[in-house]
This record gives C-alpha cells, structure tokens and sequence, in this order.
C-alpha cells in the first residue's frame, strides 16, 4: 500500500462490501441508494454556488434478477479496485470493462463500457471516495495547460518541476489524471481562458496570447476531463485567478461552460471539487453572431431541442442566458470558434478576446 489515502480508500471500500453481509444476517434483501442522476434531481447549494444532487434515489436491490446482477457486479468491482489498491496498481475505466471478462462469474461480467463507467460512478457516490482514489482513470484527454505557471508533479518516477511555457513544447504542459499530486510553485499569469477547441488553442499559442496578456490558456478539448476541470479549480481557489472560458456558440458548447462553472448532472456528487462557479462565459455568443455577422451554419432539429431544454435547465436560469437561447432560437444560427478568422486570422487576439475580457473586468 502506497500511501495512508489509498489505505483508507480500500477501508471504504471494503466497508461498503460489508454492509451487503450485514444486511443479509439482518434478514434484509441487500440493497444500494443512490441519488438519481437526472436534470430533475439537481439543486442549487447557495453555500458551495454549485449544483448538487438532491434527495431523489434510485436503489439497485436484490430482489430482481436484474437487481441481484448489478449488486453482483458491485461485489465483484469493490474486490478487483481493493486489490488494485493494495497492490499500488492503476487501470483504465476501458480496462475495467474488459477485465469482467475474465471474472469467473459470467453474470458479473459487464455488458458495455456504459455500464461499468456507470458502477463507478455509482461506488463514488456511496463511498465518498473519488475515482482518482481507487487508482481509475479514463483514456488519455490530452488536455493541456500552456502559461507562466511553475509547478512541481508527483510521479512513479519521482518529483519533476515544469514551467508551462519554459520546460514545454507547442503542445504545453499535459494535465495528469490526478492533479491533487501536483504543488503550484510560481504563476505569474493573471487569468485563466479555458478553450474549447484545439484549432482555436493552437491560434492563441501560435500569437503569443499566453505572454503577451499574461494568460493560462487550458485547452479542454471538447468537454472537459474531470482533471481538467479539477486542475482549473485549483488554480482559481489556490492562485486567485478569473476564469473565462471561450467556446463555439451552439448549445452543445454551451454545456461544456455550465460543467466548468456550474459541474455536470453526471458527476453532481463531485461539483464541490470539480466546478468552478465564479467561471465567466467569453465564448461566442448569438449576440456575436450578429453584431460580427460571422459565418454560420442553421441550427438542426437536435440544436433546437437542446436550446430549448437549456431554457429549462436549473444551470441556465439566468437572465443573461435566456436573452442569449431566446436569440438564437430567433436567428436560427450557431457559430464556431473559427468563425472569427473571417475577419483575419488575428483578430481573435487583437480585437475579439481583449474587447470581451477588458468589458468583463478580466484585462
């Protein structure tokens, strides 16, 4: 065992299995509650300026075919993830799901990824313990961090520091899985622009946004990693600093801003850790859509729904997003982050990103 937090991870662990026997010699069919992990199961904790799960639950009991299986399967999890703690190991959520395959109960072996990503989570949240504790980690996100930032990583190979613009290539600095094992050493940047695309990050780095405005630029891509957004909220709690986050302007992009700023529904156990609530919208907005006339595509039928259950989303209830969803809805149009190269491929850095962040008090 590596350290005094895995040992405990595996105790929580193993104290969750135990429960299952004790409900057994109570004479109770074993049963799980979770919080049901829906858009209607979500409140606002005024305290944390997150939304949370609320008191709804879903409970996985033995007293089915169907339930029995998914405890098994609980049963079967809870073991491999102690193992792999005790012996100081690591695997992937991919991983997980083929290595059912070789469990000897074929009833506990999973159906897809889907169902097994899905347990973990599950085990997260009756456990208390993230998944980063019990050593999982998805595929590789390949987000990256690129700004005058000193930091010091924990590796098997030892301590390494790393300044992300000096010690890097183009590429940045790559986020680990875990970014509680990172120490922030020195930052002598003044905010955070999270980027949505890797074309747009590219652009910035390619102009020298990063030095010249003293800015971490952190490329999500696409919807962010949960050490991404960890690693972001770290920074702004741990360092002081704003946090802007710069998408395309459709309702898809939308909610990679709301899990930023606000946590997602899926991981609303974790929106504490994970989100950042004081995260400031920059990307483009319909407004831009018309003010720059930027090109654009029409929304489709997929677009439309999604805008349309924003409206009703308890992370957009505010007067700017619904002004915002209202428009689009009216012009009928979404843009990307490129769109802005119509008026010259610097004119994001020059003209687009200093006028917004200088207008929200960032610059």
């Amino acid at each position: 065992m590596s350290t005094d937090a895995d040992q405990q991870a595996r105790e929580q662990l193993i104290d969750l299995a135990a429960q299952f026997y004790d409900q057994f010699e109570l004479g109770e069919i074993p049963h799980m509650s979770v919080p049901t992990r829906t858009k209607n199961n979500i409140e606002y904790d005024e305290d944390e300026k997150v939304w949370v799960y609320g008191d709804r639950e879903s409970t996985r009991s033995a007293n089915s075919v169907r339930g029995a299986r998914k405890l098994l399967k609980a049963v079967y999890t809870i073991e491999f993830l102690a193992d792999q703690l005790e012996q100081d190991r690591s695997s992937t959520l991919r991983e997980l799901y083929y290595l059912s395959e070789s469990w000897d109960n074929t009833e506990a072996q999973f159906n897809d990824q889907d169902e097994s990503n899905s347990l973990v989570e599950d085990l997260e949240i009756v456990s208390g313990v993230t998944r980063e504790d019990f050593h999982m980690r998805p595929e590789e996100s390949g987000a990256t961090i690129m700004g005058p930032l000193h930091l010091r990583e924990q590796t098997r190979r030892g301590e390494r520091e790393i300044h992300c613009q000096e010690d890097v290539g183009e590429g940045g600095y790559q986020i680990p899985n875990n970014p509680d094992t990172i120490e922030f050493l020195d930052c002598d940047a003044d905010f955070i622009l999270a980027v949505e695309t890797g074309g747009m990050r590219d652009r910035l780095v390619e102009n020298g946004f990063d030095e010249e405005y003293n800015a971490l630029i952190v490329h999500l891509k696409g919807q962010p990693a949960r050490a991404t957004r960890r690693i972001t909220r770290r920074l702004h709690d741990e360092l002081g600093l704003p946090v802007t986050v710069f998408t395309d302007g459709d309702p898809w992009s939308y909610r990679i801003y709301g899990s930023v700023a606000y946590g997602s529904i899926k991981s609303a156990h974790l929106s504490q850790y994970l989100a950042t609530p004081e995260a400031q919208f920059i990307g483009i907005q319909p407004a831009d859509i018309v003010e720059y006339d930027l090109p654009s595509d029409p929304l489709s039928d997929s677009d439309i729904n999604a805008l349309e259950s924003e409206l009703s989303d308890p992370r957009f209830q505010t007067d700017y997003w619904e002004e915002q969803i209202e428009l689009q809805l009216e012009i009928g149009k979404k843009s990307e982050q490129q769109a802005l190269a119509s008026r010259g491929l610097d004119f994001v850095t020059d003209t687009y990103l200093p006028e917004r962040l200088d207008a929200m008090g960032v610059i």
